[in-house]
């Protein structure tokens, strides 16, 4: 079924035990004492906080000062993408109980971390509320501060989005229907044969004009100034304080004109009016985008049908009618229940199949397209869908504790680490509206003094705006400067990226546990392979046998197989595997295992041995023959497989090679990565002439084959590539690869990889295919291309607008922009930055399709991707 994802390296929630490593250490040794006190814990955990009404890289940098402000706060990432930050903070827990056993002592001690933790995270959702953002704790220490479950949660987030889709819609047809108002004055002499003079008399008219102002601003314009008057007041000016200084500029100069005539300014009551529908409109398709950016998430939240069939306790035929099963909402199903899942179904529950043959489709979880069969005793996930068959689940965790609940949160987790190239966006976007408004206060104090008299021709060259006059076109050129700035772009370029790449990759089976996974995969140029259960399935085969002459064959197997079936050996898993029929019993208190030698047994009174020559024979002093097609097979046999002997009664009987099966799309996995100028390096704990031999099939070099290397001497390996000069990502599967995955600088746990290795692995594969390994590069590196894209767009775009919207090509091309297109402009920079991201959905594409194109031939397409 594959791990289970609790916190680990993504930051999430779920495990068993709800503390992370640290708060463990801490609780057993003298290490994060405080002032002396050995009864006092310092620890590190982990706050989620929702955070709502966040609008632009100003709103996320206000957010993330009001956090970092806090002397509890070690660091905080705030996403604006998905409305959420992620603080690790520091909090003071007595360590220790009078008169409690360890046990109780500990399970006190983690009730005391959480409780602290959730006093902290409230505190910090207080403060940050205070600033006009409101915000709720989602959880501390990985445990839900309230009843409802991660995925319920981020069903309601969805929920709240599509919600305010629909408001904005709303403020968007007001907006343009004030908009269609004020142009159709504009437009009048094109309608003078067509509409009544007394009609266009009103749509002209500055009264007309002056109260659409007015409405456009305290109707669907009256959040953006209420947000942006509460940011300024708070000392956190936004996008919102831009816009609506702008606008205001706009109005008052337009109120001027109207109280003073003898400044002989024209009105501009129409800038509100067109700047605030430009602005609404952008927002709207930005929220769009952002839910678009968020479809791959929704399509896993919609894997766990609503209701299961429940089947009574002490029901032991399963039949389709309402007395032997009810169908249950799945919210009320627990651990060791038995339900029913009819062919079409979507499995519920992760469980275990205890009636029934099927075959399961899984491509929703580890994006394999081939259905698997189950039989009794196979594991089955929530989410996958039943093909032809009815089976009977015993149910083994459900609701939050599921595999694809698990995945949800271990992907929100990723969602919250920011790529290290985010930091100078963050920078910048925390001092940028200050800045604007400083560029803004001097394009006016330039314009309305002696800009015109050192270019006195721009007046004329501005009239086809109305600035007539130094200081209307100074109020002009400053209003411009303040909306066409915007610090949405820069807030935008990673989290849309990561948002978009992370969800994609959870459909696809690829887990990227955030965006600095993204930025050090980017720069990967060496992946090391352990062989066994990555390269290879893991599970030894029988690929060639030989009988000593008149045997048969299926004699000799079946006797082997009747010794180890008593055994759980690999090797021994597969004699059984290869018996062809029903395998007979060992004699009574006959069975007897050798570890690292082979098994004994008695089957039908004779004696059987099955493992190494020397231990079937009885070394070289027992002086047993063994006959010349045996010896044949011993001598030449495969350097890449290992042959188990099989004696009965003292005669060696015959061999059987074994050889673990590579995967099939292994080679065209190696290819594929060295074909984009990456180093294949091939290590393993199996002899050297073993891993040469599955290596050198492969495509890899003999110098980059290691065999014969222990768990340690793995990461070792890895850390020597380092020192080299290397950047190294290292895929493994399970317990004995946990060292060198963190030692690596990219780990990338595969499929039934157990806990510890999914735990410190960067990016996790549910699935059990090489090409997974390729599809998660190539998916990183695009993502980060996109962020390199995004970040460049947006500093390019300010740094062009601001100036151009300034006046700096006025005295040159007598290019000026009004308040209404620089609005324009500022949300197109914002969309343009959504829509980027969401073209990695083509690089969706072409890995939905990756299990068609396995072949190393068709691959030849290159990197244009990324």
């Amino acid at each position: 079924m594959g791990p289970r994802f609790g916190g680990g390296g993504g930051g999430g929630g779920g495990g068993a035990s709800r503390l992370n490593a640290s708060a463990t250490a801490s609780f057993s040794t003298d290490d994060g004492q405080r002032g002396g006190d050995v009864n006092v814990r310092w620890l590190e955990e982990v706050v989620m906080l929702d955070v709502r009404g966040m609008h632009c890289g100003g709103c996320a940098a206000n957010v993330r000062r009001t956090l970092e402000a806090d002397g509890s706060v070690v660091s905080a990432s705030v996403n604006l993408a998905n409305e959420s930050a992620l603080v690790r903070i520091g909090v003071d827990v007595p360590a220790t109980d009078e008169g409690l056993t360890r046990a109780d002592t500990f399970t006190n001690f983690e009730d005391k971390v959480v409780t602290a933790v959730r006093a902290v995270g409230e505190k910090l959702a207080s403060a940050v509320t205070e600033r006009g953002f409101p915000t709720s704790v989602r959880e501390a220490c990985g445990v839900a501060v309230s009843n409802v479950s991660a995925t319920d949660a981020a069903l309601s987030k969805r929920e709240d989005r599509l919600r305010r889709i629909r408001e904005s819609t709303k403020r968007v047809v007001v907006a343009w229907a004030l908009a269609a108002t004020c142009l159709i004055g504009h437009a009048a002499h094109m309608l003078q044969g067509c509409c009544p003079p007394a009609f266009l008399k009103v749509f002209c008219s500055t009264p007309v004009h002056a109260g659409l102002s007015v409405f456009a601003m305290l109707g669907p314009g009256r959040e953006i100034f209420v947000d942006g008057w509460n940011s300024l007041k708070s000392g956190g000016p936004n996008m919102n304080t831009l816009v609506s200084l702008g606008a205001l500029a706009s109005f008052g100069m337009s109120t001027a004109a109207v109280m003073l005539p003898k400044l002989g300014w024209p009105t501009f009551f129409e800038e509100p009016v067109m700047l605030l529908a430009f602005v609404l409109l952008g927002r709207a398709v930005e929220e769009r985008a952002k839910l678009r950016a968020t479809s791959d998430m929704s399509a896993l939240l919609n894997l766990l049908p609503p209701t299961a069939r429940l089947v009574p306790k002490g029901v032991d035929e399963v039949k389709e009618g309402g007395e032997y099963y009810r169908t249950v909402p799945t919210a009320v199903i627990r651990p060791e229940d038995t339900i029913l899942v009819l062919p079409g179904d979507r499995i519920p529950v992760d469980g275990v199949v205890v009636k029934g043959v099927s075959q399961v489709d899984e491509a929703a979880i580890n994006g394999e397209p081939i259905p698997r069969a189950k039989r009794v005793g196979d594991e089955v996930s929530a989410g996958t869908v039943n093909c032809d068959g009815a089976i009977t689940v015993r149910v083994l965790s459900s609701g939050e504790e599921t595999q694809v609940a698990g995945i949800v949160r271990m992907v929100e987790a990723a969602q919250q680490r920011e790529a290290p190239v985010q930091r100078l966006a963050d920078e910048v976007s925390g001092k940028f509206t200050y800045g604007v408004m400083g560029v803004s206060a001097a394009t006016f104090a330039f314009w309305s003094t002696i800009g015109t008299k050192i270019f006195p021709k721009v007046l004329a060259s501005a009239a086809a705006t109305g600035a007539n006059a130094p200081l209307l076109l100074g109020l002009q050129m400053a209003a411009s400067v303040l909306v066409v700035a915007c610090p949405c772009a820069l807030g935008l370029a990673t989290p849309t990226a990561v948002l978009v790449g992370t969800s994609l990759g959870a459909r696809h089976g690829l887990l990227i546990r955030g965006g600095d996974v993204l930025e050090r995969t980017h720069e990967l140029d060496t992946v090391v392979f352990d062989k066994t259960g990555t390269l290879t399935v893991g599970r030894p085969v029988v690929r060639k046998v030989a009988v000593r002459d008149g045997l048969k064959e299926a004699d000799v197997i079946a006797s082997a197989a009747a010794v180890e079936k008593n055994s759980r050996h690999p090797l021994a898993l597969a004699v059984v595997a290869a018996a062809p029929g029903a395998v007979p019993d060992v004699d009574d208190g006959s069975f007897r295992q050798e570890p690292g030698a082979g098994a004994v047994g008695a089957v039908r009174g004779r004696t059987v041995k099955v493992g190494t020559l020397a231990f079937v024979t009885g070394g070289e002093s027992a002086g047993v023959t063994i006959p010349p097609e045996v010896a044949s097979i011993a001598s030449n046999s495969n350097p890449g497989r290992t042959p188990v002997f099989v004696a009965i009664d003292g005669i060696v009987a015959g061999v059987l090679e074994m050889e673990d099966e590579v995967r099939a799309d292994a080679a065209s996995a190696v290819a594929r990565l060295q074909r984009r100028g990456l180093r294949t390096v091939l290590l393993s704990g199996d002899r050297q002439e073993t891993a040469e031999s599955v290596g050198m099939s492969l495509g890899i070099a003999r110098e980059d084959i290691y065999g014969d290397v222990r768990p340690e001497g793995k990461a070792q390996l890895v850390e020597k590539l380092q020192k080299g000069g290397a950047t190294v990502a290292m895929v493994g599967d399970g317990i004995n690869d946990a060292a060198a995955l963190a030692q690596a600088d990219v780990g990338v746990a595969m499929a039934g990889g157990v806990g510890a290795a999914s735990e410190v692995a960067s990016i996790v594969l549910l699935g059990d295919s090489p090409s997974q390994v390729v599809d998660s590069i190539e998916l990183s590196k695009a993502t980060f291309a996109k962020i390199k894209q995004n970040l460049g767009w947006a500093f390019a775009y300010n740094a062009v607008g601001i100036p151009i919207a300034a006046g700096a090509l006025l005295p040159f091309t007598g290019l000026a922009l009004t308040p209404s297109v620089a609005g324009g402009l500022m949300g197109f920079s914002s969309i343009g930055v959504m829509a980027n991201s969401l073209l990695l959905q083509l690089t969706g594409k072409k890995l939905s399709k990756m299990p068609e194109s396995n072949k190393v031939e068709d691959d030849e397409g290159g990197d244009e991707n990324v």
